[in-house]
C-alpha cells in the first residue's frame, strides 16, 4: 500500500526525512520489520488522547500523596502541587529508564502498556507542560 522497501528509503535517506517532515510520516519494510517514521509534531498528535491520571489522598500529616494510575508511580509532598511536580519528575525519570532498557521493559507484560506514556515524556520538551497533563482525583484512604 504505502510501504516503502528499507533499500528505497536508505538509497534516498535524505528525501525520505524531508518527506516525512514536511509531507507525512512513512511505512517502511524491510525482509518482515515493519517500520513507522514520524516527525515528533505527528507523534504529539498520536499521543495526545493519552493522559497521565493520578489518585489524591491526603495523609493523617496533611500531605498528598498522589498515585498514577497508569504506571506504579507514587510521590508525596506538602501540597499538591509540589506532589504534581514530584511525580511530573518521576514520570520523566521512569520514561528515560524505560528507554535505556527498552528492549527488556518493552517486552515486559506489566510495562508494555507503558509505551505511549513513556514516549509521550520523552518528547514534551517542557516539564511544566507534563506536570499540567497530570489530572488528579480524589482517591480513598
Amino acid at each position: 500500500m504505502y510501504t516503502m522497501n528499507a533499500t528505497d528509503v536508505r538509497k534516498e535517506w535524505s528525501s525520505v526525512i524531508d518527506d516525512v517532515v514536511r509531507e507525512r510520516p512513512a511505512f517502511i519494510k524491510r525482509t518482515r520489520d515493519k517500520m513507522f517514521l514520524s516527525d515528533v509534531d505527528t507523534m504529539l498528535v498520536l499521543l495526545g488522547q493519552y493522559h497521565y491520571s493520578a489518585r489524591r489522598f491526603r495523609e493523617d500529616d496533611g500531605s498528598i500523596t498522589l498515585s498514577l494510575n497508569e504506571m506504579d508511580l507514587v510521590e508525596n509532598a506538602a501540597t499538591e502541587a509540589e506532589a504534581k511536580h514530584a511525580l511530573a519528575e518521576a514520570i520523566l525519570e521512569y520514561a528515560n529508564e524505560y528507554y535505556e532498557n527498552y528492549a527488556l521493559y518493552s517486552a515486559s507484560p506489566n510495562r508494555r502498556e507503558h509505551i505511549p506514556y513513556v514516549l509521550k515524556a520523552l518528547i514534551t520538551e517542557d516539564l511544566s507542560v507534563l506536570e499540567d497533563s497530570i489530572v488528579c482525583r480524589s482517591g480513598k484512604n
